[in-house]
Protein backbone atom coordinates (compact mmCIF):
# COMPACT_ATOMS: atom_id res chain seq x y z
CA UNK A 1 0.00 0.00 0.00
CA UNK A 2 1.63 3.26 -0.95
CA UNK A 3 2.65 5.42 1.89
CA UNK A 4 2.99 2.59 4.63
CA UNK A 5 6.44 1.91 5.39
CA UNK A 6 5.92 -0.55 7.79
CA UNK A 7 2.95 -2.94 8.57
CA UNK A 8 1.65 -4.86 10.83
CA UNK A 9 -2.46 -5.63 9.81
CA UNK A 10 -4.13 -4.88 13.57
CA UNK A 11 -6.24 -8.39 14.07
CA UNK A 12 -9.77 -8.49 14.70
CA UNK A 13 -10.84 -7.02 18.42
CA UNK A 14 -12.50 -9.48 20.50
CA UNK A 15 -10.38 -13.14 18.66
CA UNK A 16 -8.54 -15.38 19.73
CA UNK A 17 -5.20 -16.86 18.61
CA UNK A 18 -6.30 -19.51 16.53
CA UNK A 19 -3.63 -21.15 13.47
CA UNK A 20 -2.07 -20.40 9.78
CA UNK A 21 -3.28 -21.98 7.12
CA UNK A 22 -1.31 -21.10 3.78
CA UNK A 23 0.23 -18.59 5.56
CA UNK A 24 -3.21 -16.40 6.67
CA UNK A 25 -3.87 -16.25 10.23
CA UNK A 26 -7.24 -17.99 11.17
CA UNK A 27 -8.73 -16.23 14.44
CA UNK A 28 -11.74 -17.44 16.44
CA UNK A 29 -13.80 -14.58 17.97
CA UNK A 30 -14.77 -14.92 21.39
CA UNK A 31 -19.15 -15.02 20.16
CA UNK A 32 -17.90 -18.15 18.04
CA UNK A 33 -16.06 -20.05 20.74
CA UNK A 34 -19.46 -19.64 22.86
CA UNK A 35 -22.21 -20.88 20.24
CA UNK A 36 -19.30 -24.23 19.42
CA UNK A 37 -19.83 -24.63 23.22
CA UNK A 38 -23.70 -23.65 23.37
CA UNK A 39 -23.91 -26.34 20.47
CA UNK A 40 -21.66 -29.44 21.87
CA UNK A 41 -23.59 -28.97 25.58
CA UNK A 42 -26.93 -29.88 23.42
CA UNK A 43 -25.41 -32.35 21.67
CA UNK A 44 -23.92 -34.67 24.53
CA UNK A 45 -26.75 -33.29 26.60
CA UNK A 46 -29.37 -34.60 24.70
CA UNK A 47 -30.24 -37.62 24.61
CA UNK A 48 -30.48 -38.81 21.30
CA UNK A 49 -27.51 -42.16 20.12
CA UNK A 50 -26.64 -39.72 17.28
CA UNK A 51 -24.49 -36.97 18.96
CA UNK A 52 -21.19 -38.54 17.43
CA UNK A 53 -22.82 -38.28 13.93
CA UNK A 54 -23.59 -34.21 14.80
CA UNK A 55 -20.29 -33.51 16.46
CA UNK A 56 -18.26 -35.07 13.17
CA UNK A 57 -20.95 -32.69 11.19
CA UNK A 58 -20.24 -29.70 13.07
CA UNK A 59 -16.41 -30.26 12.56
CA UNK A 60 -16.60 -31.14 9.14
CA UNK A 61 -18.82 -27.95 8.59
CA UNK A 62 -16.22 -25.88 10.62
CA UNK A 63 -13.81 -27.35 7.64
CA UNK A 64 -15.81 -26.46 4.90
CA UNK A 65 -16.58 -23.13 6.24
CA UNK A 66 -12.70 -22.87 6.38
CA UNK A 67 -12.36 -23.86 2.34
CA UNK A 68 -15.05 -21.33 1.74
CA UNK A 69 -12.85 -18.39 2.96
CA UNK A 70 -9.88 -20.00 1.67
CA UNK A 71 -11.27 -20.04 -1.81
CA UNK A 72 -12.25 -16.37 -1.42
CA UNK A 73 -7.89 -16.29 -0.39
CA UNK A 74 -7.06 -18.18 -3.11
CA UNK A 75 -9.30 -15.69 -5.66
CA UNK A 76 -8.13 -12.68 -4.37
CA UNK A 77 -4.52 -13.39 -4.14
CA UNK A 78 -5.06 -14.06 -8.31
CA UNK A 79 -6.17 -10.63 -8.41
CA UNK A 80 -2.93 -9.62 -6.19
CA UNK A 81 -4.87 -8.95 -2.61
CA UNK A 82 -3.49 -10.57 0.06
CA UNK A 83 -6.21 -11.97 2.73
CA UNK A 84 -4.67 -10.34 5.67
CA UNK A 85 -6.78 -12.99 8.11
CA UNK A 86 -9.51 -14.67 8.45
CA UNK A 87 -12.36 -14.65 11.12
CA UNK A 88 -14.64 -17.17 12.37
CA UNK A 89 -17.91 -15.45 13.46
CA UNK A 90 -20.93 -17.58 14.39
CA UNK A 91 -22.91 -16.46 10.84
CA UNK A 92 -19.65 -18.11 9.43
CA UNK A 93 -16.50 -16.91 8.18
CA UNK A 94 -14.85 -14.01 7.08
CA UNK A 95 -11.97 -12.55 5.31
CA UNK A 96 -10.32 -9.69 5.71
CA UNK A 97 -8.16 -8.41 2.26
CA UNK A 98 -5.46 -6.12 2.53
CA UNK A 99 -7.34 -3.47 0.09
CA UNK A 100 -10.85 -2.26 -1.21
CA UNK A 101 -11.28 -4.83 -4.57
CA UNK A 102 -12.88 -3.78 -7.81
CA UNK A 103 -16.11 -4.78 -9.33
CA UNK A 104 -14.58 -7.49 -11.30
CA UNK A 105 -12.57 -8.57 -8.35
CA UNK A 106 -15.17 -8.28 -5.90
CA UNK A 107 -17.47 -9.90 -7.91
CA UNK A 108 -15.25 -13.25 -8.74
CA UNK A 109 -13.64 -13.60 -5.38
CA UNK A 110 -17.19 -13.11 -3.35
CA UNK A 111 -18.71 -15.80 -5.83
CA UNK A 112 -15.57 -18.36 -5.40
CA UNK A 113 -16.99 -18.68 -2.00
CA UNK A 114 -20.32 -20.35 -2.44
CA UNK A 115 -18.99 -21.77 -5.26
CA UNK A 116 -16.97 -24.04 -3.18
CA UNK A 117 -20.03 -25.57 -0.72
CA UNK A 118 -22.17 -26.31 -3.77
CA UNK A 119 -19.11 -28.57 -5.06
CA UNK A 120 -18.69 -30.13 -1.33
CA UNK A 121 -22.53 -30.09 -1.08
CA UNK A 122 -22.32 -31.81 -5.23
CA UNK A 123 -19.99 -34.07 -4.48
CA UNK A 124 -21.37 -35.68 -0.82
CA UNK A 125 -25.05 -35.90 -2.30
CA UNK A 126 -23.70 -37.47 -5.39
CA UNK A 127 -22.66 -39.94 -3.36
CA UNK A 128 -24.83 -40.86 -0.90
CA UNK A 129 -27.04 -41.21 -3.83
CA UNK A 130 -25.22 -43.49 -5.56
CA UNK A 131 -24.56 -45.50 -2.41
CA UNK A 132 -28.29 -45.58 -1.82
CA UNK A 133 -27.71 -43.40 2.09
CA UNK A 134 -30.66 -41.58 3.52
CA UNK A 135 -31.01 -37.92 3.14
CA UNK A 136 -31.57 -34.95 5.28
CA UNK A 137 -35.56 -34.34 4.30
CA UNK A 138 -35.87 -30.88 6.23
CA UNK A 139 -33.96 -27.56 7.56
CA UNK A 140 -34.39 -29.04 11.42
CA UNK A 141 -32.44 -31.88 10.70
CA UNK A 142 -29.51 -29.52 10.37
CA UNK A 143 -30.16 -28.11 13.61
CA UNK A 144 -30.64 -30.60 15.66
CA UNK A 145 -28.96 -34.16 16.24
CA UNK A 146 -31.08 -36.58 14.52
CA UNK A 147 -30.29 -40.23 13.14
CA UNK A 148 -28.99 -39.16 10.04
CA UNK A 149 -25.45 -39.91 9.50
CA UNK A 150 -22.50 -36.83 9.08
CA UNK A 151 -22.27 -36.89 5.20
CA UNK A 152 -26.07 -36.61 5.33
CA UNK A 153 -25.93 -33.35 7.35
CA UNK A 154 -22.47 -32.14 6.01
CA UNK A 155 -24.09 -32.31 2.37
CA UNK A 156 -26.99 -30.19 3.53
CA UNK A 157 -25.51 -27.98 5.85
CA UNK A 158 -22.99 -27.02 2.77
CA UNK A 159 -26.30 -26.30 0.29
CA UNK A 160 -27.46 -24.41 3.08
CA UNK A 161 -23.98 -22.47 3.71
CA UNK A 162 -23.90 -21.38 0.10
CA UNK A 163 -28.16 -20.72 -0.75
CA UNK A 164 -27.37 -18.23 2.41
CA UNK A 165 -24.20 -16.45 1.50
CA UNK A 166 -26.56 -15.59 -2.08
CA UNK A 167 -28.11 -13.98 -0.55
CA UNK A 168 -27.86 -10.76 -1.85
CA UNK A 169 -27.45 -8.63 1.31
CA UNK A 170 -24.32 -7.63 3.70
CA UNK A 171 -22.47 -8.76 5.14
CA UNK A 172 -23.11 -11.72 3.34
CA UNK A 173 -21.36 -12.57 -0.35
CA UNK A 174 -24.10 -12.31 -2.00
CA UNK A 175 -23.86 -8.64 -0.78
CA UNK A 176 -20.71 -7.74 -1.90
CA UNK A 177 -21.84 -9.65 -5.30
CA UNK A 178 -24.64 -6.85 -5.19
CA UNK A 179 -22.15 -4.17 -4.59
CA UNK A 180 -19.92 -5.73 -7.39
CA UNK A 181 -22.69 -5.97 -9.96
CA UNK A 182 -23.92 -1.88 -8.62
CA UNK A 183 -20.31 -0.70 -8.68
CA UNK A 184 -20.29 -0.93 -12.69
CA UNK A 185 -23.12 1.98 -12.58
CA UNK A 186 -22.81 3.35 -9.14
CA UNK A 187 -20.05 4.90 -7.16
CA UNK A 188 -18.66 2.56 -4.80
CA UNK A 189 -20.10 4.03 -1.96
CA UNK A 190 -23.43 4.18 -2.88
CA UNK A 191 -23.49 0.70 -3.96
CA UNK A 192 -21.88 -0.20 -0.77
CA UNK A 193 -25.21 1.89 1.28
CA UNK A 194 -27.62 0.12 -0.86
CA UNK A 195 -26.03 -3.73 -0.13
CA UNK A 196 -25.93 -2.82 3.45
CA UNK A 197 -29.46 -1.07 3.54
CA UNK A 198 -30.71 -4.99 2.42
CA UNK A 199 -28.11 -6.88 4.60
CA UNK A 200 -30.29 -4.63 7.67
CA UNK A 201 -33.54 -5.28 6.61
CA UNK A 202 -32.43 -8.71 6.31
CA UNK A 203 -31.38 -8.91 9.54
CA UNK A 204 -34.20 -6.86 10.97
CA UNK A 205 -36.75 -9.33 9.12
CA UNK A 206 -34.99 -12.48 10.67
CA UNK A 207 -35.39 -11.32 14.29
CA UNK A 208 -38.50 -10.36 14.02
CA UNK A 209 -39.57 -13.73 13.07
CA UNK A 210 -37.24 -15.40 15.54
CA UNK A 211 -38.78 -13.60 18.16
CA UNK A 212 -42.01 -14.78 17.10
CA UNK A 213 -41.57 -18.07 16.57
CA UNK A 214 -39.15 -17.88 19.58
CA UNK A 215 -36.15 -19.10 17.49
CA UNK A 216 -34.00 -17.22 19.65
CA UNK A 217 -30.42 -18.60 17.78
CA UNK A 218 -32.27 -17.45 14.87
CA UNK A 219 -32.17 -13.83 16.99
CA UNK A 220 -28.67 -14.23 17.84
CA UNK A 221 -27.95 -14.86 13.93
CA UNK A 222 -29.75 -11.46 12.84
CA UNK A 223 -27.60 -9.46 15.47
CA UNK A 224 -24.57 -10.48 13.87
CA UNK A 225 -25.67 -9.73 10.59
CA UNK A 226 -27.58 -6.61 11.57
CA UNK A 227 -23.65 -5.18 13.11
CA UNK A 228 -21.85 -6.40 10.16
CA UNK A 229 -24.28 -4.69 7.71
CA UNK A 230 -23.86 -1.11 9.77
CA UNK A 231 -19.90 -1.78 10.25
CA UNK A 232 -19.89 -2.15 6.34
CA UNK A 233 -21.87 1.12 5.46
CA UNK A 234 -19.81 3.36 8.20
CA UNK A 235 -17.37 1.63 6.50
CA UNK A 236 -18.67 3.27 3.21
CA UNK A 237 -18.92 6.31 4.51
CA UNK A 238 -15.85 6.81 5.94
CA UNK A 239 -14.31 6.24 2.02
CA UNK A 240 -16.59 8.90 0.69
CA UNK A 241 -15.39 11.64 3.36
CA UNK A 242 -11.64 10.43 3.16
CA UNK A 243 -11.34 9.56 -0.71
CA UNK A 244 -7.89 11.64 -2.29
CA UNK A 245 -7.50 13.14 1.26
CA UNK A 246 -3.87 12.75 2.58
CA UNK A 247 -2.76 11.66 6.46
CA UNK A 248 -1.32 15.09 6.84
CA UNK A 249 -4.44 17.05 7.03
CA UNK A 250 -6.11 14.80 9.65
CA UNK A 251 -2.24 13.65 11.72
CA UNK A 252 -1.93 15.63 15.05
CA UNK A 253 0.66 17.64 14.71
CA UNK A 254 1.16 18.86 18.30
CA UNK A 255 2.50 16.16 20.47
CA UNK A 256 4.79 14.70 23.55
CA UNK A 257 7.31 11.69 23.01
CA UNK A 258 8.88 9.73 25.78
CA UNK A 259 12.51 9.29 26.13
CA UNK A 260 13.98 5.47 26.13
CA UNK A 261 15.25 5.62 29.30
CA UNK A 262 12.16 7.36 30.72
CA UNK A 263 10.52 5.88 33.75
CA UNK A 264 6.26 4.35 33.66
CA UNK A 265 6.05 7.09 36.32
CA UNK A 266 7.14 10.15 33.60
CA UNK A 267 4.66 8.58 30.89
CA UNK A 268 2.01 8.25 33.56
CA UNK A 269 3.12 11.56 34.63
CA UNK A 270 2.43 13.03 30.95
CA UNK A 271 -0.64 11.11 30.51
CA UNK A 272 -2.12 13.10 33.40
CA UNK A 273 -0.68 16.76 32.21
CA UNK A 274 -2.04 15.89 28.44
CA UNK A 275 -5.00 15.22 26.97
CA UNK A 276 -2.44 12.77 24.67
CA UNK A 277 -3.28 8.75 25.22
CA UNK A 278 -0.39 7.23 22.58
CA UNK A 279 3.29 8.71 23.02
CA UNK A 280 6.11 7.89 20.47
CA UNK A 281 9.16 6.38 22.50
CA UNK A 282 12.33 7.68 20.74
CA UNK A 283 16.39 6.76 21.36
CA UNK A 284 17.93 9.85 20.14
CA UNK A 285 16.42 10.77 16.92
CA UNK A 286 14.81 7.63 16.08
CA UNK A 287 11.42 6.16 17.10
CA UNK A 288 11.98 2.63 18.65
CA UNK A 289 8.36 1.91 20.59
CA UNK A 290 4.71 3.32 21.51
CA UNK A 291 3.12 3.27 24.51
CA UNK A 292 -0.47 3.67 24.55
CA UNK A 293 -2.93 4.73 27.92
CA UNK A 294 -4.09 0.84 28.11
CA UNK A 295 -0.23 -0.70 28.04
CA UNK A 296 0.85 2.14 30.39
CA UNK A 297 -1.99 0.87 32.80
CA UNK A 298 -0.76 -2.69 33.16
CA UNK A 299 2.38 -1.69 33.06
CA UNK A 300 1.85 0.24 36.03
CA UNK A 301 0.13 -2.45 38.20
CA UNK A 302 2.45 -5.38 36.80
CA UNK A 303 5.65 -3.52 37.04
CA UNK A 304 5.47 -0.65 39.08
CA UNK A 305 6.17 3.15 38.55
CA UNK A 306 9.99 2.80 38.04
CA UNK A 307 9.95 0.48 35.26
CA UNK A 308 11.55 1.56 32.80
CA UNK A 309 8.92 2.64 29.30
CA UNK A 310 11.62 0.32 27.13
CA UNK A 311 10.59 -2.55 28.52
CA UNK A 312 7.11 -2.64 27.91
CA UNK A 313 6.55 -0.59 25.08
CA UNK A 314 4.99 -1.80 21.83
CA UNK A 315 8.02 -2.49 19.01
CA UNK A 316 5.77 -3.69 16.73
CA UNK A 317 3.71 -0.29 15.71
CA UNK A 318 2.32 1.10 12.43
CA UNK A 319 4.19 3.82 10.64
CA UNK A 320 2.95 6.23 7.68
CA UNK A 321 3.60 8.31 5.29
CA UNK A 322 2.16 11.92 4.90
CA UNK A 323 0.70 11.33 1.71
CA UNK A 324 -0.54 8.14 2.00
CA UNK A 325 -4.07 8.25 1.12
CA UNK A 326 -6.36 8.36 4.39
CA UNK A 327 -9.33 5.71 2.50
CA UNK A 328 -6.71 3.27 2.08
CA UNK A 329 -5.24 3.65 6.08
CA UNK A 330 -8.75 3.41 7.45
CA UNK A 331 -8.61 -0.20 7.75
CA UNK A 332 -5.61 -0.21 9.09
CA UNK A 333 -7.31 1.90 12.10
CA UNK A 334 -10.27 -0.10 12.85
CA UNK A 335 -8.84 -1.15 15.94
CA UNK A 336 -10.17 0.79 19.09
CA UNK A 337 -7.00 2.66 20.18
CA UNK A 338 -4.79 2.32 17.30
CA UNK A 339 -2.46 4.49 17.52
CA UNK A 340 -0.26 5.16 13.56
CA UNK A 341 3.12 6.80 13.67
CA UNK A 342 3.09 9.32 10.60
CA UNK A 343 6.76 9.34 9.44
CA UNK A 344 8.30 12.45 6.66
CA UNK A 345 10.96 10.13 6.11
CA UNK A 346 13.44 9.80 9.33
CA UNK A 347 11.31 12.82 10.92
CA UNK A 348 8.70 11.76 12.92
CA UNK A 349 5.60 14.28 11.72
CA UNK A 350 2.94 13.25 13.51
CA UNK A 351 0.41 10.67 15.12
CA UNK A 352 -2.79 9.55 13.43
CA UNK A 353 -5.12 8.15 15.99
CA UNK A 354 -8.45 6.39 16.35
CA UNK A 355 -9.86 9.27 18.21
CA UNK A 356 -8.48 12.24 16.18
CA UNK A 357 -9.66 10.34 13.07
CA UNK A 358 -13.40 9.91 13.87
CA UNK A 359 -13.50 14.17 14.88
CA UNK A 360 -12.05 14.20 11.57
CA UNK A 361 -14.75 12.32 9.58
CA UNK A 362 -17.07 13.96 12.16
CA UNK A 363 -16.06 17.75 10.73
CA UNK A 364 -16.28 16.35 6.97
CA UNK A 365 -19.71 14.65 7.41
CA UNK A 366 -20.54 18.95 8.53
CA UNK A 367 -19.23 20.19 4.85
CA UNK A 368 -15.70 21.37 6.11
CA UNK A 369 -12.48 21.01 4.06
CA UNK A 370 -9.49 19.78 4.92
CA UNK A 371 -6.90 22.31 4.99
CA UNK A 372 -3.04 20.22 3.18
Amino acid sequence: MDGVTALNYPRTSGTVRGFRLFGVPVRLHFTFLILLIFLLVTVFGSSHQSGGNYAMFLLGLFVSVLLHEMAHAFVGSRFGVRTTEIVMFPIGGLSRMERPMRPTEELLTSLAGPFVNLLISAGLLGYLYSSHQPMPRSLSDLLRPTELGALPLLAGGNLLLALFNLLPAFPMDGGRALRALLGYVKPDEEATRIAAWMGRMLAISMGLYGLVAQDFLLVFFAFFIYLGAAQEGAAALGRTLTNGIPVRAAMITEFHTLGHGDTIRDAANLLLSTSQQDFPVRHGDQVVGLLGRNLLLKALAAEGPDAYVAGVMERDFLLIGPDADLSGILPLMAQAGRCALVMDGPRLAGLLTTDNLSEFLLLRRFGMEPVV
